[in-house]
């Protein structure tokens, strides 16, 4: 019987938050892998903010996601068929595997991965999120010892894990999140402060919390939040830029910082980071983070949603602050 893979393709570009209109629903016969090829079967999709970014037309990191053509997606799935001998038949491998049941692609654009447990780990903790955690805080904001690192987004799938790296190098960690539950979680992860952005003046929070300014700042939201940071910067402070959601779904001009004189007057930096440009490194980070995974030392929280047609639903759950952790899709 021919296998039949049901996708999601970007059916016209968004204007604000993407809505259901602006995705389709299709289906399509699965193709044989060819030399050098594999079929695999997705399992778990990774929902991440830069998504928004890749429907946009225009210059960035990567091309934007073509009208007609497949969402782009990490996504972690198992090997069905190979035609390639570095693969196997129920091997476990993550990629750009796309919103659908089944992909086709050569075995050499795939990473074979462990059977970890739980396995959404692979596309949280240990995978791309947490890849940009480590990177993005280690090699950008070198943090030292006793030094303050504070991370907006603190609840979600990468400021749980930079705040979390930041204790174990012996860091003062500060979190900004939204609402009661992720502020609690934050503290619960171990941060040493926790500001509601919601419900409290974030400025007043930092003043408070960072008495001797914030040596570490890791951006994943940009515009009002942003600037509060830059305010309260220690002296050769360094800013990572890894994200900017509340901008994602601007529909006019962009809102770039205000308090940027502050970099001067600090002596700062403030770097962008893409953590693909860390490649070559993946293992090294990977087998880090898991010897701290398995002593205990860092966690995550994986939000799950399931269902293939519930993804246009679920990825705006990043824009609307709804989800806590890392935001998955299970096909």
């Amino acid at each position: 019987m021919t296998l039949v893979n049901h996708r999601i393709t970007l059916a016209a570009r968004p204007v604000g938050l993407p809505r259901p209109t602006d995705f389709a629903h299709g289906e399509e016969p699965v193709r044989d892998p060819g030399h050098g090829e594999v079929l695999v079967k997705t399992r778990y999709i990774s929902l991440d903010p830069a998504m928004r970014g890749w429907m946009n037309e225009g210059k960035s990191y990567v091309p934007p996601i073509q009208i007609g053509e497949v969402f782009r997606a990490i996504a972690l799935g198992d090997v069905v068929a190979s035609n390639d001998p570095a693969l196997a038949p129920g091997d476990h491998v993550t990629g750009m595997l796309g919103v659908q049941e089944y992909a086709t692609l050569p075995a050499r654009s795939l990473t074979k991965v462990p059977p970890i447990a739980p396995l959404p780990v692979l596309l949280s903790a240990l995978g791309m999120p947490g890849l940009t955690a480590y990177f993005g805080l280690l090699d950008v904001g070198r943090p030292q010892p006793g030094e303050t690192v504070v991370v907006s987004a603190a609840a979600g799938a990468v400021g749980q894990i930079v705040g979390q790296i930041a204790k174990i190098k012996g860091c003062r960690a500060v979190g900004i999140a939204g609402g009661p539950e992720k502020c609690a979680y934050v503290r619960e992860l171990g941060f040493d402060a926790a500001i509601d952005y919601k419900s409290s003046d974030v400025a007043a929070g930092l003043r408070e919390h960072c008495p001797d300014g914030i040596h570490v700042y890791f951006d994943n939201v940009g515009g009002d939040i942003l600037d509060a940071a830059l305010a309260r910067l220690a002296m050769r402070a360094r800013v990572v830029i890894c994200g900017a959601i509340s901008q994602y779904n601007a529909t006019g001009k962009i809102t770039g910082p205000a308090n940027y004189l502050s970099l001067l007057v600090n002596r700062a930096s403030m770097t962008g980071m893409i953590v693909m440009d860390y490649a070559a490194r993946y293992s090294e980070a990977i087998a880090e983070m898991a010897g701290w995974r398995a002593a205990g030392k860092l966690r995550s929280r994986e939000d799950i949603v399931r269902g293939l047609a519930a993804f246009p639903a679920a990825l705006n759950k990043l824009f609307t602050g709804e989800n806590l952790g890392k935001l998955i899709l299970e096909v």
